[in-house]
């Protein structure tokens, strides 16, 4: 299973370290936020990968909903509750992590799962810039520039069925509303089989710190993203001793 890089599962907990969930956002969802980095102040293992290890373990189902409910840090032992309709992500002291909800027929197909899995965590990767700068744009707002924060808040998805050969996923929708500092983006993207409709992925997302759109600033946020980026997974190949602890860029 691909996804065995990137947890490890002792005393029949999945555990994940920092450096498993800082290669998974790297070089799988193409996320090089630095709140990723393994000596990061404020490190947090990307929900991307609590999605997928949900998938792996639990299958596919026709209509599920994750709501993310805490940041994970690293080597926190977590099990997995599960009834008919639903899974929670926990530790063993109860704080929950993620609540996943499910209905339908259910796959266990790993090549389906895996093609899923990762048509999803990239299309996760081109949050920022690709779509929320243009969608802040457009609205005449931004995110604290100084700690451009983007938190997960839910993801669902809904499919006609689970027959779903050569599947993708396309961005068709984006809307972003104002509440004071806050920001709720609603990102909308069509499943396809075979380049037909099947399903419907929706993500939801909060802006944090909001106020009015400043080109220069953006500008900056930008080529700190860009400058990261071609970092990239070269990250572990050096000597980290310099400082990679600025935990607050978007991605």
């Amino acid at each position: 299973m691909f996804l065995d890089r990137f947890h490890s599962v002792q005393d029949g907990h999945v555990v994940i370290s920092a450096l498993q969930a800082s290669q998974f956002a790297k070089e799988i969802a193409g996320d090089f936020n630095p709140i990723h980095d393994p000596d990061a102040r404020r490190f947090c293992v990307p929900g991307d990968l609590l999605f997928a290890i949900v998938l792996a373990r639990f299958g596919l189902s026709e209509n599920m909903t994750f709501r993310f409910r805490s940041l994970l840090g690293e080597n926190v032992p977590l099990k997995f509750v599960e009834t008919e309709n639903t899974i929670d992500v926990c530790d063993d002291a109860g704080k929950v992590y993620i609540e996943v909800a499910r209905s339908g027929a259910t796959t266990r197909d790993e090549e389906l799962i895996e093609t899923i899995t990762r048509a999803y965590v990239a299309a996760s990767g081109k949050n920022f810039p690709h779509t929320l700068k243009p969608l802040m744009e457009s609205n005449g707002v931004m995110f604290n520039p100084d700690r451009p924060m983007v938190m997960y808040e839910s993801m669902s998805l809904a499919l006609e069925n689970l027959d779903l050969p050569s599947p993708g996923l396309e961005l068709h929708n984006a809307t972003l509303e104002a509440a004071g500092k806050r920001g709720n983006v609603l990102l909308e993207y069509r499943l396809t089989a075979d380049h037909k409709p099947v399903g419907e992925v929706t993500k939801r997302l909060v802006l944090s710190g909001l106020r009015p759109y400043c080109a220069e600033a953006m500008a900056g946020v930008i080529e700190e993203f860009y400058r990261l980026k071609a970092r990239g997974a070269d990250y572990f190949n050096k000597d980290n001793s310099g400082d990679h602890s600025n935990a607050n860029s978007a991605g």
